[in-house]
């Protein structure tokens, strides 16, 4: 049976899930196998090469960088994330990726974006670490309205979390039929219907389904979370999720703030670690 490791998503959320994976693998925890969704596909790349620290280091090292991230970059290229800086010159030059490492581990890593021509998911696995790897995360984490359209693998991409938020039939379709998942929403969290939704409409005009799937999605959400919790009541899953909603901004960039979302996720994964050792 293969294990596997489920990451949603959820921009500065995702620190939560960089903290109970840092958790992890100071306990020596082993997937078979992981899939991650926008934040998830950014930082669960760190596991399979194991870099402990490296997501909440860089984040902070470059909160409020405009080279990185800021609305001079959304307005200059489209993207709040710049990406060049962010995506390719960071992991590249500044915070170095350790690309041998994640090529020996023989872990699989999927990262999921949204085909905008079709509005369903698309699944990659990532096998090496190179230019069109960072790509196809930086589609998983491109969010629409404050990302320019990604093109790569001959298909046109943005968020992963629009079509499948959190991946976990996917990965039990794979064989991952022992996992743990990260959610960065509490337990009793329902999704709303998106409010700025006149804006996806005309940002994303060209594209109907993509702009379906946006107003679907809360729908789509709310099922999947009520299939998490199935899943985890039956005991075919294990969830870490934070008790309470994880207050800050999509574009936060406080350190101090990136620090306390991290250290609750380390509580939350500490909370359970005892449970996952034992699966």
């Amino acid at each position: 049976m293969k294990r596997g490791l489920v990451l949603e998503g959820g921009a500065m959320r995702g620190l939560f899930s960089a903290g109970a994976m840092d958790v992890m693998m100071e306990y020596g925890v082993h997937f078979d196998g992981i899939v991650g969704v926008s934040a998830g596909a950014c930082f669960g790349c760190n596991y399979k090469s194991r870099q402990h620290g490296r997501a909440i280091r860089y984040n902070k090292q470059f909160a409020g960088d405009g080279r990185y991230c800021g609305f001079g970059s959304l307005i200059k290229t489209g993207n709040y994330y710049n990406a060049e800086f962010a995506y390719h010159i960071v992991p590249t030059q500044y915070d170095v990726f350790d690309a041998d490492a994640y090529a020996a581990n023989p872990m699989e890593y999927y990262v999921v974006c949204t085909d905008i021509t079709t509005g369903k998911a698309v699944y990659k696995k990532c096998e090496r670490f190179d230019h069109e790897m960072l790509e196809w995360i930086r589609a998983s984490a491109s969010m629409p309205v404050v990302s320019t359209v990604v093109e790569v693998g001959g298909l046109k991409l943005l968020d992963g979390g629009v079509s499948d938020s959190i991946p976990l039939r996917f990965f039990q379709q794979q064989g991952y039929n022992d996992n743990v998942v990260i959610l960065t929403q509490p337990i009793d969290y329902v999704k709303r219907p998106l409010k700025a939704m006149p804006l996806v409409k005309w940002s994303l005009r060209k594209y109907p389904e993509m702009v379906a799937a946006m107003q679907n999605r809360h729908v789509m959400y709310n099922e999947q979370t009520a299939y998490v919790r199935s899943e985890e009541v039956q005991g075919r899953c294990i969830v870490i999720r934070p008790e309470a909603p994880i207050n800050i901004g999509h574009f936060s960039i406080s350190a101090d703030e990136m620090q306390r979302i991290y250290e609750l996720g380390r509580e939350a994964a500490l909370k359970k670690i005892d449970e996952i050792l034992k699966g």
